[in-house]
């Protein structure tokens, strides 16, 4: 079995491939695209770190391709649809550089409070400025964490410890799990005008990109300082020049940025600003421990064992995996479509299955719907293993039944989420003979939807003319629909709409919506 290694990693992770019986590894840097088709012809797993692109194209060309393994945590530089559909796993390394990340916000703000760069600069020039950079202390200031996954709540442990008030914005952490960590979860606008330094520690999505701009710079307290050790883009960089210009924000800690490599930012000229050339995971013993990860997981993958930290597809024992795949689909959905419901921080998940679906295993469907629920705030970190202890980490509880007396349907998945006794949604899915996947129903509604593509729902009073008003906003900003299915229980009554839409609509068209009178809550969300 030959392992193609198209990025550089540590020595020990070589070394684990080569004393596995059977495997050659062929180290291949530098390649292009082309030279790469090639390459994978006769690879069994290849190897990765954010350096190298695993296009569609060279999947299609990889048809002993069993495993593609990422040395880190995100998977971005691997087109992973088209891997799922060739069966292909994708493995990512989540916990390899935890410590170093955190680590490294804690050197930032340490910089960042004390102007040590700026000091050790100028003194180098030969001037002696102690009264030009004088600092701040940690204890006291209150640290607001956006994000507290694996390294967000590595930074707020650290946090603590010099005595700093952690304040937490993070959907997916209950009150009883924060009161444990010892922070203060609070809305995002509360931790940003409450907060001394700012750290976003999230994955970067269509929803989290430029999360910080203009609108939440004003929100903040005068003096605050802001670091990014996780994904650039998450704040809006042109926001964050003209804060800084305005002394709205006294200092900025950068690790990425929108568009890397990067050495022509107009923030490297401000003197306000500490700034790494992407150093979050660069430390020996992180590249150490992904590049180990990464080799047991492929090799885990090639003996055919079960793997800790598949990004795609779960460990199913192959003779099921046929009768399993379209449930795995429908968990996933069921969790996009749960995760879009939410009103708040989930403390409690219900998950029944009835019917033919309980003579098969259904842990990984379980822990396919968790990954789906999870991962739009915690995104390539949480995955078809960890996602179980990912979720009982955050506090919440997940109760499991079966039932083999048939309703409606000769199969059927429904899902109960809640939060802190205030709020409960409910979403249940099937899978019909032909393998199609439909949602059946949302809350009390009764609904038949091929859960694909863009999909607007709307909650509303049901009333003459609220059709024509829908249609007349997204009309005026080209959104065309290409579908619509309306439920509700009596005239009059509440109602939900539900449009399927040819193309992703903007958070200005969503406010408008929002804005119709007798229209309770309106959300887009992509399948």
């Amino acid at each position: 079995m030959k392992v193609l290694v198209c990025d550089s990693i540590s020595e020990q992770g070589l070394n684990i491939f080569k004393q596995e019986e059977g495997v050659e590894v062929d180290v291949q840097l530098k390649k292009t695209e082309d030279e790469l088709c090639e390459l994978a012809k006769e690879a069994q797993a290849i190897v990765v770190r954010s350096g190298v692109k695993i296009t569609k194209k060279i999947i299609e060309n990889a048809d002993k391709l069993k495993v593609i393994g990422r040395a880190g945590v995100g998977v971005d530089n691997i087109d992973v649809e088209a891997a799922t559909k060739k069966g292909i796993v994708v493995v990512n390394t989540p916990d390899g550089n935890t410590t170093s990340a955190a680590e490294h916000t804690m050197g930032m703000m340490l910089a960042l409070a004390r102007h040590i760069p700026q000091a050790y600069q100028s003194l180098c020039k030969g001037k002696w400025d102690r009264s030009k950079y004088m600092g701040i202390e940690l204890r006291n200031k209150n640290m607001g964490i956006i994000g507290f996954g694996k390294i967000g709540s590595e930074v707020g442990k650290r946090c603590k410890a010099f005595g700093m008030n952690v304040i937490i914005y993070d959907p997916y952490v209950t009150e009883e799990a924060a009161q444990r960590a010892g922070v203060r979860r609070a809305a995002l606008d509360e931790l940003l005008a409450e907060s001394d330094f700012i750290t976003v520690h999230m994955p970067l999505t269509d929803e989290t990109r430029n999360m910080i701009g203009k609108k939440q710079f004003a929100k903040m307290k005068d003096g605050v300082r802001i670091l990014n050790v996780a994904r650039g883009g998450l704040i809006n960089e042109e926001a964050l020049y003209e804060a800084i210009l305005n002394k709205k924000v006294a200092g900025a800690a950068l690790d990425v940025y929108e568009k890397e490599p990067q050495t022509e930012s107009p923030l490297f000229k401000l003197p306000e600003v500490v700034a790494t050339p992407h150093l979050g995971a660069s430390t020996q013993e992180a590249q150490v421990n992904v590049a180990l990860d990464v080799a047991s997981e492929i090799i885990r993958v090639l003996r055919g064992e079960p793997v800790q930290n598949a990004v795609n597809i779960p460990f199913v024992k192959p003779e099921q995996m046929e009768v399993v795949r379209p449930y795995i689909e429908l968990t996933e959905k069921l969790g996009k479509l749960a995760a879009s419901l939410a009103e708040g921080p989930i403390d409690k998940i219900e998950l029944k299955y009835v019917g033919e679906i309980t003579k098969i295993e259904t842990n990984s469907l379980t822990n396919s719907f968790l990954k789906a629920l999870l991962r739009p705030s915690l995104h390539d970190a949480v995955n078809y293993v960890n996602a179980p202890l990912v979720a009982k980490q955050r506090g919440i509880i997940v109760n499991e039944t079966k039932s083999m007396q048939k309703e409606d349907y000769t199969n059927k998945i429904s899902v109960t989420i809640k939060g802190n006794g205030k709020w409960s949604r409910y979403c249940a899915g099937s899978v019909f003979k032909n393998g199609q996947v439909r949602i059946l129903s949302i809350d009390e509604f009764s609904l038949d939807i091929q859960p694909e593509g863009n999909l607007i729902l709307i909650l509303h009073k049901d009333r003459p003319k609220f059709v024509g008003q829908i249609g007349m906003i997204l009309g005026e900003k080209d959104v065309n629909i290409a579908g619509m299915q309306l439920a509700r229980k009596k005239p009059g009554g509440k109602a939900l709409m539900i449009l399927t839409v040819d193309h992703p609509v903007e958070e200005e068209v969503m406010s408008k919506i929002n804005e119709i009178q007798d229209v309770e809550n309106a959300t887009h969300m992509a399948f």
